[in-house]
C-alpha cells in the first residue's frame, strides 16, 4: 500500500518541473534515495541555490507525506492492537470463568460421590433389616408350621386349648407386622436405589459438562496463545512503523534546516515561511511555535521592522534615524553594547555604522533618562545577550549565528525564552518567560498572549479571523 502510495505521490510531484538539474528529473521512484542522499551530505555542487532551494522544496513534501502515511499507518496498527488485546482481555475472562466452572463442577461431583456412598450405607443397612426381618418370618412360619403339626393329644398334653390358639394368633399376628416390616424397608430400599441411580446420572452429566468445559478452555487457552503471537507480531510492525516515521521525520527535519539556511536576509519572511522556521526550530529548541512567532511578531513584525536607527559615535553611543538624518541619543549603551556590537556586524562584513538597529523609546525615573535602543534583528536581541547565546547557537546551527538570520534569530530567541520558562508550554510560564524577554509586564506579554492564541488557531484550524489578521499583518 505504501509503495503504491509513494509512486503516485511522486509522479504528480514531478508532474510540470522544467529545467531541473539531471538528479531531479530521474525517475520518480529514485526520489526517496535521491531526498537521502540530499538529506545526508547536501545538494550536488553543480547545482544552483535556486534549483537547490526547489528540489529541496519537493523533498521536504516528500519527507510531509511520507510521515503523514506512516502516521496512519501507525494509527491502523494501533487500532489493530487495541482490537487484539480487547480480544485477549475477553479470553482471559471466558477462561477464568470456565476455571471457575470446572472447579464448582469437581466439588460438585466430589459431593454427590458422597451422597451416592452415604445412601449406599443406608442401602446396605436396609437390606440388612430385610435379611433379618425374612430370616424372623421363616423363624415364625417354622413355629406356626410345628404347632400347627402337633396332634390334638400332645396339645392337650401340654396346656389347655386356648392357650395352643393364642399362640398360634400372637405367631400369625408376628408374621404380619414382620411382612409389613418388609414391605416398608422394601420400600425404603427402592427408594434410595432410585436416589442414588439419580445422583448417579448427575455425576455423569457433571463430567461431561466439566470434559466440555475442559475442552472450552483448551480451545480458548490455544485461542490466546495465537492472538498474543498476533500482537507480537503487531507490536513488532508497529515498532517498525514508528522507527519508520521518525526516520522520516528526522530526515525532514534536516531538509527544513538546510531551507531556512537559505532563507534570505535582505527582505522580512512571509507568515507561512516564518511559522515554517517556527517550527523547523522547535524541534531543536523545546517550545510552542506559536508562542515563538508570536513574540518575534511583536518584537519586530515577523522581521519587518528591524530597526530605525543607525549608530554614529562609539563613545557616547549617540545615532540617528534612518530616515530624516535626525540626531537621537542613547542609540546604544557605550560600556555595555557598542564593542559587542561593532564585533558581531565586523565578524559578519556588515558596517556597523550602517546595519539598522532599534531606536531608544524615551523614558524617565525622576526626570532622569533610562533606558537604551540598540536592539538587532528580528528577535531584537541587544549585542551583550546576544554573546550569551554565541557558542549555544554555534553548537546548535553548526556555524556562527546571525541576529538578522531568520533562522538564526528565531533559535535565539527560542533558547531565551526557554530558559526563562516558556519550556513548560503553559499559559502561566510563556507569559511570565513574555514579560523578562521585554524586561518588564503588562500590556506587552499580553499582547504576545494574544498573538500566540491567533497564530495557534491557525496552526490548528488553517483559519484566522479579521481581529487576528490585523493583529498579527
Amino acid at each position: 500500500m505504501l509503495k503504491v502510495f509513494s509512486a503516485c505521490f511522486l509522479l504528480l510531484l514531478f508532474i510540470g518541473l522544467v529545467g531541473l538539474p539531471a538528479l531531479v528529473l530521474a525517475q520518480t521512484d529514485n526520489l526517496g534515495a535521491q531526498c537521502d542522499a540530499v538529506a545526508s551530505s547536501g545538494c550536488s555542487a553543480s547545482m544552483t541555490s535556486a534549483d537547490c532551494k526547489t528540489f529541496l522544496t519537493q523533498c521536504d513534501n516528500y519527507y510531509s507525506q511520507l510521515s503523514a502515511q506512516y502516521a496512519q499507518d501507525l494509527t491502523k496498527t494501533s487500532a489493530q492492537k487495541d482490537t487484539l488485546q480487547n480480544a485477549i482481555s475477553k479470553l482471559k475472562t471466558k477462561i477464568k470463568g470456565l476455571e471457575a466452572d470446572i472447579s464448582q463442577g469437581k466439588i460438585m461431583v466430589k459431593d454427590l460421590n458422597f451422597q451416592i456412598s452415604d445412601t449406599q450405607n443406608s442401602i446396605d443397612k436396609t437390606s440388612q433389616k430385610i435379611e433379618n426381618s425374612q430370616n424372623q418370618i421363616a423363624t415364625i412360619l417354622k413355629l406356626v408350621y410345628e404347632e400347627d403339626q402337633k396332634p390334638s393329644f400332645v396339645i392337650l398334653l401340654e396346656g389347655n386349648l386356648s392357650d395352643f390358639f393364642s399362640n398360634l394368633a400372637y405367631l400369625d399376628n408376628l408374621n404380619t407386622e414382620v411382612s409389613n416390616l418388609i414391605d416398608s424397608t422394601k420400600n425404603l430400599k427402592s427408594y434410595l436405589e432410585g436416589q442414588q441411580t439419580k445422583m448417579s446420572d448427575s455425576v455423569g452429566q457433571l463430567q461431561k459438562t466439566i470434559a466440555l468445559q475442559t475442552l472450552q478452555k483448551k480451545q480458548n487457552e490455544q485461542n490466546q496463545t495465537q492472538q498474543n503471537q498476533y500482537l507480537k507480531l503487531t507490536e513488532v510492525q508497529y515498532q517498525q512503523q514508528l522507527s519508520d516515521k521518525k526516520a522520516a521525520e528526522a530526515k525532514s527535519a534536516k531538509i527544513k534546516s538546510m531551507l531556512f539556511q537559505m532563507v534570505g536576509v535582505s527582505k522580512a519572511p512571509t507568515f507561512g515561511e516564518a511559522l515554517e522556521v517556527a517550527k523547523s526550530v522547535s524541534l531543536l529548541v523545546p517550545i510552542r511555535p506559536a508562542f515563538l512567532l508570536a513574540v518575534i511578531s511583536q518584537e519586530s513584525a515577523i522581521g519587518r521592522n528591524v530597526g530605525q536607527c543607525l549608530l554614529t559615535d562609539a563613545t557616547t553611543g549617540a545615532g540617528k534615524k534612518v530616515s530624516t538624518g535626525a540626531v537621537v541619543n542613547r542609540i546604544m549603551k557605550p560600556t555595555r553594547d557598542v564593542q559587542p556590537f561593532i564585533q558581531i556586524t565586523t565578524s559578519l562584513g556588515k558596517d556597523p555604522y550602517n546595519t539598522p538597529v532599534s531606536c531608544w523609546i524615551p523614558a524617565y525615573v525622576g526626570g532622569v533618562p533610562t533606558g537604551w535602543g540598540g536592539a538587532m534583528g528580528p528577535a531584537q536581541f541587544i549585542a551583550s545577550t546576544w554573546n550569551i547565546f554565541a557558542d549555544r547557537l554555534k553548537a546548535l546551527l553548526g556555524q556562527t549565528a546571525d541576529p538578522w538570520g531568520i533562522r538564526d534569530s528565531f533559535t535565539a530567541a527560542a533558547l531565551y525564552l526557554s530558559d526563562l520558562g516558556a519550556s513548560a508550554k503553559t499559559t502561566t510560564t510563556e507569559s511570565k518567560a513574555a514579560a523578562k524577554y521585554y524586561g518588564a509586564a503588562g500590556s506587552y506579554n499580553s499582547m504576545v498572549m494574544r498573538r500566540a492564541a491567533c497564530i495557534q488557531t491557525f496552526i490548528d484550524t488553517s483559519s484566522m479571523t479579521t481581529d487576528c489578521q490585523n493583529l498579527i499583518f
